[in-house]
């Protein structure tokens, strides 16, 4: 009987009355059931703001416990969902605010010599976030303010963009033109005026279209898709081979080269030839690559066979972002640190 109660607390998308006190009284199940609906939505949610997928399991972790000890005190006055927001949000800002400086990446090895970059990126830390992760979104679709597709609003160069706001202009423009929150229920969330929200949003947005404009081509195939299926077997069987020119030939004639944390950018084909021949491919070194999804884009488990053992080593994530039938960028997150969040091993037997 109990359960039937509680499944019925969820029709038409409210929360009951009894659901809540039930929680307040100390039912761990009835918490469960009354935040378990937003806890992927949070999670990502948290990811844009931070740029880490292991520091957002983090701060969803530390907002479902805010959230159980700070359950006496909902009064109700805004939904279940916007109270989460506005907790995840808080914990969010409070991590940046608090963040030490990650440590420097050795890159690259002693003795390779790159080719002058493009630019220098301003990122200097960004993780990838495993597509299955993103299962179970489907029912948080965003309000009709939303200015961004739940697709773009999840891309490497999309979170890559966001990264470069300040912190409260990027949990405006994530609130309002993400996930379509209304101004005053943004407001509410970030704990101040909707003026404030308004002016915040105004200037993160005028500096997000300059890389809005640049991240502009031809449109992905759909996921799965035997066009998507088909960049991928060449791109992995020219990887693997080291067939730079292959790889070239799949690229468009813009396509980037991106490195975070190392801000070396590169764009264009001749120079990703020169890239790819001074460091993946150089003498003796071989890749082998295990298949995976990020951001909504093609991915890959980077391996590195050792000559002397036969074994492969992790050394990071390649995210392909597509257009139309070519690629358009390669994101190379170098490390290991996401490995886990991905179910990847940081060894393989070759």
């Amino acid at each position: 009987m109990q359960k039937k109660q509680r499944a019925r607390s969820w029709e038409g998308g409210s929360v009951s009355t009894d659901l809540i006190d039930q929680a307040r009284a100390g039912d761990a199940q009835a918490f469960g059931d009354l935040v378990g609906p937003y806890r992927r939505e949070l999670q990502v949610h948290c990811y844009r703001i931070l740029g880490s997928a292991l520091d957002a399991e983090d701060a969803l972790q530390e907002t479902l416990l805010a959230a159980w000890q700070g359950l006496p005190g909902f009064e109700g006055r805004a939904s279940v969902r916007v109270w989460l927001y506005q907790i995840a949000t808080r914990r969010c800002l409070n991590a940046l605010r608090a963040a030490s400086r990650r440590p420097p990446t050795d890159w690259p090895p002693p003795g390779v010599e790159l080719p002058e970059p493009t630019r220098l990126g301003e990122v200097m830390w960004l993780e990838p976030y495993p597509d299955v992760l993103l299962e179970g979104l489907a029912g948080a679709t965003p309000g009709p303010e939303a200015r961004y597709e739940t697709t773009e609003a999840i891309s490497v160069a999309f979170i890559t963009a966001l990264q470069l706001l300040p912190p409260r202009q990027r949990a405006a423009l994530i609130l309002r033109d993400v996930l379509g929150f209304r101004a005053s229920e943004a407001a509410n969330i970030l704990d101040c005026t909707e003026e404030s929200v308004t002016s915040a949003l105004k200037r993160a947005r005028a500096a997000l279209q300059y890389q809005r404009a640049q991240a502009a081509n031809l449109k992905p195939p759909q996921p799965g898709s035997a066009q998507e299926q088909e960049l991928v077997r060449r791109f992995t069987q020219a990887y693997e081979a080291g067939d730079v020119e292959e790889l070239v030939a799949l690229l468009t004639e813009d396509a980037w080269l991106i490195m975070p944390p190392v801000p070396l950018q590169y764009q264009g084909r001749e120079l990703a030839a020169r890239f790819w021949a001074a460091t993946a491919f150089r003498p003796g070194r071989s890749a082998h690559l295990v298949p995976t999804r990020a951001n909504g884009q093609p991915a890959f488990g980077l391996y590195i066979r050792d000559p002397q053992t036969p074994v492969a080593h992790a050394i990071g994530i390649l995210v392909l972002t597509l257009a139309g039938s070519r690629i358009s960028a390669v994101t190379g997150f170098l490390g290991n640190s996401a490995l886990p969040i991905f179910g990847l091993p940081r060894t393989l037997p070759d």
